[in-house]
């Protein structure tokens, strides 16, 4: 796999002369290439992908940017197999960094939708994510980020009846668990390795998974998954104040995460275990 950015068809690839190799997760190959004239660029590809994977992933890229004026990578090129885009830098840990990223996500939520969902469905790793619209945002939730992945064989065969059993109260009682929100610009995968840096030094969010959907479920990723530190999440307060009690709805709300892990790779270190504790926290 190491030679499959010499076969994608990148309009770049015969003037590479160095590629390295970077973290791509679980779908993708992705590489640094440095061509003839030292101009860098990075290259994902797969030989396997989903066909609307890569277009898909452009287009949330690209809303991001134009609905909420976030810094993005620059889409140089797209295809099925591949896409190209300019190379970044990775993210400094900083006090100002960080700060710069939570006020720039805080703004991402300041963009209002008027409905939940998304025009078309998107991936999440190499499964779909369901984004049929829907008016309700706890129904929304509930049919698009629980019980979407209950049907999951991998789930099924891991989680017990009581589990699953756990996992049906909790979709019932969202209501009551979950103050009700509007729907607002996600970026949908935000964790900190989706954070790098462009070469001021400024933040740049990668990997979308976007839809329309609460501020606190798409912070559930940043906060649940490697976090970054305490300044991120008070400079997005200062631009957009979270409601009372967020922090413990994190766990409950960070379900999706777990789920979709299940679905993937089944019983995945301990993510069996956490999505116990939530039902035992929260049904």
């Amino acid at each position: 796999m190491n030679a499959l950015w010499k076969r994608l068809p990148s309009t770049v690839v015969p003037r590479v002369v160095e590629a390295a190799t970077l973290s791509g997760g679980a779908v993708n190959d992705v590489w640094r290439l440095t061509l003839d004239d030292g101009t860098e660029y990075v290259l994902k590809g797969s030989a396997d992908a989903p066909a609307d994977l890569f277009p898909l992933e452009a287009a949330g890229l690209r809303a991001l940017h134009e609905r909420a004026g976030i810094r993005t990578p620059r889409v140089f090129e797209v295809s099925e197999r591949h896409l190209l885009m300019e190379a970044l830098r990775p993210r400094p840990d900083t006090d100002a960094f960080w700060e710069a990223a939570g006020r720039a996500f805080a703004a991402l939520h300041t963009v209002r939708g008027d409905r939940f969902g998304w025009d078309t469905d998107g991936w999440l790793g190499l499964l779909p994510q369901e984004n049929s619209p829907a008016a309700d945002g706890h129904e929304f939730f509930a049919e698009r980020r629980i019980r979407r992945y209950l049907r999951e064989p991998k789930v099924r065969g891991v989680l017990a009846s009581a589990d699953l059993s756990g996992l049906e109260r909790i979709c019932e009682r969202l209501p009551q668990l979950v103050p009700a929100a509007p729907s607002v610009l996600n970026h949908g995968d935000l964790w900190c390795n989706n954070v790098v840096a462009d070469p001021a030094g400024a933040p740049v969010f990668i990997d979308p998974a976007v839809c329309w959907m609460w501020a606190e479920s798409d912070l559930s990723m940043t906060y649940c998954c490697d976090p970054p530190p305490d300044r991120f999440f008070r400079a997005y307060e200062e631009v957009s104040p979270l409601a009372d009690g967020w922090r413990d709805r994190m766990p409950l709300l960070h379900l999706r995460e777990h789920l979709c892990a299940l679905a993937h790779f089944g019983a995945y270190g301990d993510t069996v275990a956490r999505v116990r504790d939530v039902v035992r926290t929260f049904s």
